[in-house]
């Protein structure tokens, strides 16, 4: 990678730390720049905008979210078990990106506000919507799943229960609500989800 590159990269790094924790409002370029070490010019040679720079960033921590979600699901081969990994991943591991989960707070930060955030964000809660549904997809066709589970409603589920318990978690400053909603929905899973000859199995 060229040197460029590595200080674009940088920037970006540092960006979405401070934008992950403060918002985008709440991240100034003085915060930047010292965060950085570089002038606004040294920045903005990078980036058109303020803005740009928050995409790039967003982009970046939701990628490093992911791979934190997505960590040994490939070593299952259960569509079930690799539900429960994936929540268990949520709960229990941490992104390199700090201040929370990147689409809660991007989501929050930005509905009334940036209007590009703002669809960054609902894009990132689409592409996770369609990894949950493939792996349920994968479980309906080898029989793993109920045939009457829907999986883009499992998914929402899913989701919603995991960002809504992580937003308690965090205003309590404990671990509680995201422990309980990762039981629910593993004791869920086994009793409405899993498919009858997976449960006797």
């Amino acid at each position: 990678m060229s040197k460029g590159g590595k200080t674009r990269q940088r920037i970006v790094a540092e960006a979405a730390t401070l934008f992950n924790e403060r918002g985008f409002e709440g991240g100034s370029m003085t915060d930047l720049m010292k965060a950085t070490g570089l002038e606004k010019g040294g920045i903005y040679r990078h980036f058109s905008s303020k803005e740009a720079l928050a995409l790039a960033a967003f982009d970046f921590a939701w990628q490093t979210a992911t791979q934190v979600h997505m960590h040994d699901l490939d070593l299952l081969p259960n569509s079930v078990d690799k539900l429960k990994r994936l929540i268990a991943n949520l709960v229990e591991r941490r992104p390199s990106v700090p201040g929370g989960c990147p689409l809660l707070n991007t989501a929050i930060d930005a509905d009334d506000g940036n209007r590009r955030l703002r669809e960054r964000a609902l894009r990132a809660l689409r592409q996770w919507q369609d990894v949950l549904s493939e792996i349920i997809k994968g479980g309906l066709e080898r029989k793993e799943i109920r045939s009457d589970v829907d999986p883009k409603k499992l998914a929402t589920l899913i989701i919603g229960s995991l960002e809504g318990a992580l937003m308690v978690s965090r205003l309590e400053r404990n671990r509680d609500a995201l422990l309980g909603a990762q039981a629910h929905l593993g004791s869920y899973l086994d009793s409405e989800v899993k498919a009858t000859q997976c449960k006797k199995s």
